[in-house]
């Protein structure tokens, strides 16, 4: 999957800041629909997984998922439905994240330095994986600067940047697995 240059990005982002709420409300339907176990992950378990330590954070993460899917969709076309992948490739795709998840959990008992490792290797592998450092780049500063409004959001800001570009990752390895077949 190629990089998206600065004028897409920026064009996509337009376009993700532009969708009214009926229209925001039709395309997380659809997207519900078509990729059940993705949009429960980005819109369920992980800001599950947030808000344990902020709240405020859990919401930002959910409305930059969302304009993450419409970056994709505008970039690279609609999401390929769920039941065009293969099943193998979804459930190892479902075991690597959870071992990579369990890093970022507070309330998982693990040795820091454990820990600290497979933080890590989950920020290397998402960035090994994904060309989109643009992308990346603004999903951080954004999560940045929301937490700078509030100290209390600060503690939320690695786990919250850690799980976007984990998010960024599906999407790209999703819109390239589905291009193999």
């Amino acid at each position: 999957m190629q990089a998206l240059t600065d004028r897409e990005l920026y064009q996509a982002l337009e376009y993700a800041k532009s969708i009214d709420e009926t229209t925001g409300r039709k395309i997380i339907a659809n997207f519900q629909s078509d990729q059940t176990m993705l949009a429960q992950m980005l819109f369920g378990i992980f800001p599950g997984i947030i808000a344990e330590q902020n709240q405020d954070m859990a919401h930002l993460f959910m409305d930059l998922c969302f304009d993450l899917l419409c970056v994709f969709q505008k970039a690279f076309g609609p999401l390929p439905a769920q039941n065009e992948l293969d099943i193998d490739w979804l459930q190892k795709q479902a075991m690597l994240l959870d071992t990579e998840l369990q890093a970022v959990k507070k309330n998982q008992d693990m040795d820091d330095k454990i820990r600290n490792s497979l933080q890590e290797r989950m920020i290397s592998r998402t960035h090994d994986e994904t060309p989109q450092s643009g992308l990346i780049a603004f999903m951080n500063a954004a999560v940045d600067d929301y937490a700078s409004e509030n100290p209390s959001r600060v503690p939320a800001t690695q786990i919250t940047q850690a799980l976007i570009l984990v998010a960024i990752r599906l999407f790209n390895n999703l819109y390239t697995h589905s291009r193999k077949y």
